[in-house]
């Protein structure tokens, strides 16, 4: 099954061309054929998520083939314990995302499934990848179809052109960073190969010290590459690109901005720049604690601001901020143990950790952004208090803000069950999946750091508070004002979930509560590739 992967990654590629060839008023067609394709790399990566041995902690299904021998660039790809769960996670998600899109997307149908599934293409592309230039080729194929989807499919009120341009510019500045880097890693050291320079840099290596030893070369293009990764993440204070674009995007393109596109930062810390730059990365997380001291701020800071958020989708975008600072403590803690014997169980159990807070961010607040745009659909409004011209919440003679809506959990039960369980999962509740993710991170990060991750438990408090508070009391505590709802929506009709709703939402919602009892099956994977990284 050596062109596994090639077919889980290009099958989407296909439906573009297909999707291409039906006429775009056929809008039907279009949707099922989407659909459709979007579950062959579905199975596929399902197949891979049980075939793949979790015994053995190199890369499986590997295939190299050239590509520009000239400048020995090779199609070299390959699935480890640390890509196989993320490419289920794409997969996964951009079958729900088109499944929810053909219920809700009305305008430029044909172009919004071809842009869907290019995207996907791109992301399963990146994390297969084991060669620089064709991990950056993916990285940046992903780019322009989020971009038209945010600008163009966004909504008007939103600036859609504002965010998506700052999307773009963003992105491409932390590529070109990017750039820069690989191509001083290629001129000096000769390959573009991750696991080459992975394997082979450092006093022992064949390749010998990264730069030859160059530490300024080797700082430079070490930020360059922290840099690109950090702006994807987001990493305060490269996040502000991040707000604008969830709140401009329409939902499926919300759910795989944070399900996935944010994840690709992440693996590209833990894939690249962990492994090929370990003594600078290091460096930076324990004798000169930069990275550490942002991973702080993005977990402080982004659970304060959603607490000051009154647009239900800004806040979410905001806790994505807050959730990924925790990633990138646990990473900096694996960091900060490196090459340290005793530090290597707390090592490794900080990076399952941080990879166990991507898969389970993914699902997560990816249900949190379809849940939100259930609500938007009816209301067409994601305000959780009334609003005065100014933007400033309503209050009453009590000075108590007025909630713009309220007791939805009586008026739609199967909702208010179904979001309960997401938000749960999301502060991180024991018996749900969240808790694990944390768990480990701050196992692994009080043994190594223990000050940053006192520091960072801060973060579970505001979370608890944002969610109990803002979300669940104002939207479906208290009693329903059924002319309030009128006022608000415009006398929209209120339903619970509809069936393409449920359907959307129950694969997640089971990979939260099954994930939350056994989290076994998923920490293997992520385990298996730890302990190649940090020889625990």
């Amino acid at each position: 099954m050596e062109y596994l992967l090639t077919l889980i990654t290009f099958t989407p590629l296909l439906g573009v061309l297909l999707v291409l060839l039906v006429p775009k008023d056929d809008e039907r067609t279009i949707k099922n054929l989407g659909i459709g394709i979007s579950f062959i790399p579905l199975v596929l990566a399902t197949y891979l998520w049980f075939a793949y041995d979790k015994g053995q902690s190199g890369f499986q299904f590997e295939f190299i083939a050239d590509w520009i021998p000239a400048i020995n660039v090779n199609y070299h790809v390959g699935a480890d314990g640390l890509s196989v769960p993320l490419m289920f996670l794409t997969a996964l998600l951009t079958t729900l995302g088109l499944i929810y899109s053909s219920y809700t997307i009305k305008q430029r149908v044909k172009e919004f499934f071809l842009l869907f599934l290019l995207l996907e293409m791109g992301m399963l592309g990146v994390f297969m990848s084991l060669d620089l230039v064709l991990f950056y080729v993916f990285w940046e194929v992903g780019l322009v179809p989020m971009y038209l989807l945010i600008g163009i499919w966004g909504q008007p009120k939103d600036r859609p052109q504002y965010s998506a341009i700052k999307f773009f510019l963003y992105t491409l500045a932390g590529s070109v960073l990017m750039l820069l880097a690989i191509l001083g890693l290629y001129f000096y050291h000769g390959t573009f190969d991750i696991v080459q320079l992975s394997q082979g840099l450092g006093s022992e290596g064949p390749l010998g010290l990264v730069f030859g030893g160059n530490s300024a070369l080797a700082i430079a293009a070490f930020w360059a590459f922290f840099i690109a990764f950090a702006i994807k993440v987001p990493l305060w204070p490269f996040h502000t690109w991040l707000p604008d674009a969830h709140t401009a995007a329409p939902t499926a393109g919300s759910v795989i901005l944070a399900g996935v596109l944010l994840k690709l930062g992440g693996f590209g810390m833990l894939r690249i720049a962990l492994p090929i730059f370990p003594e600078q990365f290091k460096f930076y997380c324990w004798d000169v604690p930069i990275i550490p001291i942002l991973a702080l701020l993005s977990i402080v800071y982004g659970a304060l601001v959603c607490m000051a958020q009154w647009d239900l989708k800004r806040l979410i975008a905001y806790s994505s901020v807050s959730h990924m600072g925790y990633y990138m403590l646990g990473v900096s803690a694996a960091a900060a143990g490196w090459g340290v014997s005793s530090y290597s169980d707390a090592a490794a159990m900080a990076s399952n950790g941080a990879a166990l807070q991507m898969f389970n961010h993914g699902i997560i607040t990816g249900g949190l952004f379809f849940l939100v745009g259930v609500i938007y659909d009816r209301a067409h409004s994601r305000d959780l208090a009334l609003m005065d011209a100014e933007g400033n919440p309503l209050r009453d003679k009590d000075n108590k803000v007025l909630p713009a809506f309220g007791g939805l959990g009586k008026m739609t039960p199967y909702y208010y069950g179904i979001f309960l369980v997401t938000a749960f999962a999301s502060l991180g509740l024991p018996g749900l999946a969240g808790f694990w993710a944390e768990f480990f991170v701050f196992r692994g990060a009080f043994e190594i750091m223990p000050w940053f991750a006192a520091f960072g438990v801060l973060g579970i408090i505001f979370t608890a508070a944002y969610i109990l508070w803002k979300i669940v009391q104002y939207l479906f505590l208290g009693d329903f004002n059924l002319e309030r709802w009128k006022e608000v929506t415009h006398d929209a009709k209120l339903t619970d979930l509809m069936t393409f709703e449920k359907v959307t939402m129950w694969p997640l919602v089971l990979l939260m509560i099954g994930f939350g009892i056994y989290p076994t099956p998923l920490v293997d994977f992520f385990n298996s590739f730890a302990q190649k990284l940090f020889g625990g």
